[in-house]
C-alpha cells in the first residue's frame, strides 16, 4: 500500500482541519526542530495511532523514510493518511512554522557522519605524513560504516550517545 504525497500546503489545510501530523523521526531529530504541534511517534517504535484521528499527516526530515516506509505507516494509520512531501524541510521552504532548539545537540547520525568523515580524513594525513601503518584507521571506520549499513547497528553512534553533550533528555513538544 502506498500513501498519497501531498504538498506542505495542503498538509497545513488538513491539520488545521483535525488531521493529526505525525513526525516520525528519531527523538533527537525531533527535540532539535519540530512542526508546531506535531506527535513524536520514531518509526523504530511505531505502533498504531488513535482511532480518534480522522486523518493522518505523517513526516520525516526530507519525504524519504515516509516513501521507504508508506506499508507500515499506513497499516498504523487506521484511518485516511498522507506523507508530507518533502519532508520538513519543504515544510519551511514552503514559509510554514517550525520550532527549532539549538540547545539540544545535533542529530546522532549527523555526528556519526562528522566523526566518521574526520577520521578517514585523519587516517590518510597520518598515513602520509607520520607512517603509512596509519591508512589503517581509515579502512577500520570505512568497514565500520559497511557493517552499520548491512546490520542496522552502529557502534558509533552507541558511543557518541554515551557523550556528555547527548545525555540530556531531549524536552518533548507539546501535542
Amino acid at each position: 500500500m502506498t500513501l498519497q504525497a501531498i504538498s506542505p500546503a495542503a498538509a497545513k489545510r488538513l491539520i488545521d482541519d483535525g488531521a493529526l501530523l505525525v513526525d516520525i523521526r528519531e527523538p533527537d531529530e525531533h527535540a532539535r526542530e519540530r512542526v508546531p504541534g506535531a506527535r513524536s511517534r520514531p518509526l523504530s517504535r511505531l505502533d498504531a495511532l488513535p482511532d480518534e484521528a480522522k486523518a493522518v499527516v505523517f513526516h520525516c526530515r526530507s519525504g524519504a523514510r515516509t516513501s521507504a516506509n508508506a506499508p507500515r505507516l499506513a497499516a498504523a494509520a487506521r484511518c485516511q493518511a498522507y506523507v508530507l512531501e518533502g519532508g520538513i524541510e519543504a515544510w519551511k521552504k514552503a514559509g510554514l512554522p517550525v520550532v527549532a532548539d539549538r540547545h539540544q545537540p545535533i542529530e546522532i547520525m549527523r555526528q556519526v557522519q562528522i566523526t566518521a568523515g574526520a577520521l578517514i580524513v585523519l587516517g590518510v594525513l597520518l598515513s602520509l605524513w607520520v607512517a603509512p601503518a596509519f591508512i589503517a584507521l581509515s579502512g577500520f571506520v570505512g568497514a565500520g560504516l559497511m557493517f552499520a549499513g548491512i546490520s542496522g547497528w552502529c557502534g558509533m553512534a552507541k558511543l557518541l550517545a554515551l557523550m556528555p553533550w547527548n545525555r540530556r533528555a531531549p524536552r518533548q513538544a507539546a501535542a
